[in-house]
């Protein structure tokens, strides 16, 4: 069963894949050029249903401001423009088709569209990375900041009460951030503040037991920014107590430690990686896109060559300006590259001249924590100290989309200067694996066409196996106590050929098909065994088809 979103005739449908600043912020541009004409249809699709302003992200840590003021429902921001709230299994620019991951039902839900602007972002990869997958934390969206905020105070808790092994102590009490990047060095600096100020809380840990420490691979961090601001940085941090080791790598890690290039291994139960980042899965499947480092190449107008309707900006495009300079992918940059897409697209639809984009920035910040900064604003001045901070804080303070985000967040600041940062401990324990569903009589388990999200095992009841055919239905089996159902569809990676239904009240266990494939790869015999259930099922139906 396929659910198409209608369309409106003599509309051309705009489709947005994404809900980060470039995605959000063309579909704003957009809405401004729309205005009252209603000549077009604006959709954006975000696994989201928030926009995060990233800048002020590294402040979730400490709880200097709160957890949802640094995010903006993406309904509030868009008016004009219907927001679906999915995650994408697929893009075929053949059919001008994007196929969405299924919500509560496993549906298939397909948008078609006439324009498709891409601006999915990167995401975080560690692969070739010994351990970093299984040990280090990821810092890109608001989920990996509470995820931190959480560890952390966990790891100060744990080592409150360690009193005996001194190596775990150790290890809970030193905090390693690699990247030094703005993404790198703010999340060290707040992290730093933050465990150096709360850690007077606990009577039984000594700010003097706690090490921050900062990798980076080249010999100067913020290598956005002038080596001397850079310099002035790492001057900052180093007289914080932040241990900054510089042309070093982390090339491993395990749950106790983190693997140096050089050999050196830092006792940690804390790894921060802000570094490295990739192309998006969805852009690399698509092979007929023209790209760069796995990012796409648009023209001087966004669009992409040759493949009329197709668009892309933000950090999953190569975006150059008239000179061969590629944009760096910052949220000043994503902003602007949204204007002028929405201009040429509106443009190619209503006809009229189209832009050349063409933006060399506004200047760089980065936040140092304790009421400093480092910028490069226009014309090449440099700050630094707490009049880049005030800087820093003032231009994000009005950037920030909505004045009720922005009193909020100014509120926050202000009660910062005298209050102490709040150790509230948020838990988000993750569900099983195998997740327990319960069937009533006459109820459908799925229906033939759906797509395939899970596998079953029946732990009591009875289902029917049932195929419609040419609006004949005919039953195919009886399953009971013992017996799984649903891995046909996982395997092939297809839709549903066939409806199961409980006809007595039925207890399962239910396997995402994620997290099959994630099992199966590492177990050979399982999937095997669900291999031969699959034909050993096919082969029954075949012969009691007629």
């Amino acid at each position: 069963m396929n659910a198409h979103i209608d369309r409106k005739p003599g509309k051309p449908r705009v489709l947005i894949l994404g809900g980060g600043f470039a995605g959000a912020y063309a579909a704003l541009e957009l809405e401004k050029r729309l205005g009252t004409r209603d000549d077009f249809e604006i959709f954006l699709v975000s696994k989201e249903n928030y926009f995060v302003f990233h800048p002020i992200l590294p402040e979730v840590i400490s709880g200097t401001i709160g957890l949802t003021d640094v995010v903006s429902p993406l309904r509030r921001m868009l008016k004009k423009t219907e927001v679906r709230v999915r995650g994408i299994e697929s893009i075929d620019l053949e059919r001008k088709v994007v196929r969405l991951v299924p919500g509560f039902t496993p549906h298939a839900h397909e948008v078609t569209y006439d324009h498709l602007v891409i601006g999915l972002g990167t995401v975080t990869d560690f692969r070739g990375l010994r351990g970093l997958p299984e040990h280090a934390l990821p810092f890109k969206d608001l989920k990996d900041a509470l995820n931190l905020r959480h560890h952390v105070i966990r790891a100060l808790e744990e080592a409150s009460i360690e009193a005996e092994d001194k190596e775990l102590r150790r290890q809970l009490l030193t905090f390693v951030v690699t990247g030094g990047g703005f993404s790198g060095v703010e999340v060290a600096a707040e992290l730093n503040d933050f465990v150096r100020l709360v850690a007077r809380t606990f009577r039984n840990i000594d700010p003097a037991e706690i090490r921050v420490v900062l990798v980076h691979s080249t010999d100067c961090i913020l290598p956005e920014l002038p080596e001397s601001l850079g310099r002035f940085a790492e001057g900052i941090l180093r007289k914080r107590g932040v241990l900054v080791l510089l042309n070093t790598i982390v090339e491993a890690a395990t749950g106790t430690e983190a693997i140096l290039a050089d050999g050196h291994r830092l006792p940690t139960r804390t790894l921060v990686s802000t570094v490295p980042s990739s192309s998006h899965p969805l852009i690399d499947a698509i092979t007929t896109l023209p790209k760069e480092r796995g990012r796409i190449v648009v023209n001087g107008q966004l669009a992409v060559p040759d493949m009329p309707g197709i668009w892309a900006l933000g950090d999953c495009a190569i975006v150059r300006n008239p000179d061969g300079s590629v944009n760096p992918p910052t949220a000043q940059h994503a902003t602007r590259q949204a204007a002028a897409l929405a201009h040429n697209l509106v443009a190619s639809i209503r006809g009229g001249p189209t832009r050349t984009y063409d933006f060399k920035g506004l200047g760089k910040m980065g936040a140092l924590g304790h009421r400093s900064a480092v910028a490069e604003m226009l014309f090449g001045i440099k700050l630094s100290g707490i009049l880049a901070w005030f800087a820093w804080r003032t231009i994000y303070l009005m950037k920030m989309p909505g004045w009720g985000r922005r009193v909020k967040i100014a509120a926050a600041w202000a009660f910062d200067l005298i209050l102490p940062p709040d150790l509230v401990q948020l838990r988000f324990e993750a569900p099983p694996l195998l997740r327990p569903e319960h069937f009533e009589p006459g109820q459908l388990v799925f229906h033939q066409g759906d797509l395939g999200d899970r596998v079953y095992m029946i732990r009591r009841g009875k289902a029917e196996v049932v195929q419609e055919t040419n609006g004949v239905e005919k039953s195919l089996a009886f399953l009971g106590p013992g017996e799984c159902f649903g891995e046909i569809a996982v395997l092939g990676q297809k839709t549903r050929g066939a409806t199961v239904k409980c006809i007595e009240a039925l207890d399962t266990v239910a396997l995402p098909s994620g997290d099959f494939a994630a099992l199966s790869e590492n177990i050979p015999d399982l999937r095997q065994g669900f291999e031969r259930v699959a034909e050993a099922r096919k082969e029954a139906e075949s012969k009691a088809t007629p």
